[in-house]
C-alpha cells in the first residue's frame, strides 16, 4: 500500500473517472485542510453522551440490548459558537463535519491531531475506514487530561491518511455486514447485529 500526497489527495478530488473520485465535503480551504499527505478533518455539531443509568453491565447477547443502549446515551446537537464541555475520564461520541466517500481501491486511518493529543485528547479508536465507505466518520472522543476540554464545531480535530489498495475491494457498501453505511453523524452501537452472537448462543 502506497499513502497518498497530497497532489495526489488533491487529483482524487477532482477525478475525472467518478469510480475513482474521492470526495470529502464540505472542505472550507484546501490550502489550510490539505498537507504532509493527510486532510484535517473538523468536528460536526452532533454528540452522542452516556448517561448514568440502571444499567451496570452491557451484555450483546441479552435480548434487550438495543433498548438499554438507547438509555444508555442520549443523542444531543451542539451549535457553532457553542461548546461541548469534555470532563477527565468522559466519554462522548462525535463525528466529521465532513462528509466522506472512498472509491473502491482506497482505504483510510484516522489518526488525531497531535495538538489535541498534548492536551490529553484522544480522537479516535475505530480508526480505519474501509474502501467504498460513505458517510460521517464516527469519533470516539476521550479526555485524558486532567482538566476540562471546550471542544468547539467546526475546529480541525482529527487527519484522514489515505492508502491505495494493492488490488481493488469490492467495496464497504456492498457488504452484508456494512452497518454504518450512510451516517451523517454519530450512530449509536450496533455490536448487537455481529453474526457471532447467534453462533455463541
Amino acid at each position: 500500500m502506497t499513502v497518498l500526497s497530497s497532489k495526489s489527495i488533491m487529483d482524487r478530488l477532482f477525478h475525472e473517472n467518478p469510480q475513482k473520485r474521492l470526495v470529502i465535503t464540505p472542505i472550507i480551504s484546501h490550502e489550510d485542510q490539505i498537507a504532509h499527505g493527510s486532510i484535517d478533518l473538523r468536528l460536526g455539531t452532533e454528540f452522542i453522551i452516556t448517561k448514568r443509568t440502571k444499567y451496570h453491565l452491557l451484555d450483546p447477547m441479552q435480548e434487550n440490548i438495543e433498548s438499554q443502549i438507547e438509555q444508555y446515551q442520549d443523542k444531543i446537537y451542539i451549535g457553532y459558537k457553542r461548546k461541548l464541555v469534555l470532563q477527565p475520564r468522559q466519554f462522548v461520541l462525535g463525528s466529521t463535519l465532513e462528509y466522506i466517500k472512498l472509491p473502491n481501491d482506497l482505504l483510510g486511518y484516522v489518526i488525531g491531531r497531535s495538538s489535541w493529543g498534548r492536551v490529553g485528547l484522544i480522537i479516535a479508536t475505530a480508526t480505519m475506514v474501509g474502501p467504498g465507505f460513505s458517510g460521517s466518520l464516527t469519533l470516539e472522543l476521550v479526555n485524558l487530561g486532567e482538566a476540562n476540554l471546550a471542544l468547539y464545531p467546526g475546529t480541525r480535530i482529527a487527519q484522514l491518511v489515505l492508502h491505495t489498495m494493492d488490488d481493488e475491494d469490492r467495496g464497504y457498501i456492498s457488504k452484508p455486514e456494512a452497518k454504518y453505511i450512510g451516517a451523517v453523524g454519530p450512530e449509536f452501537s450496533k455490536i448487537h447485529t455481529d453474526k457471532e452472537w447467534k453462533l455463541l448462543k
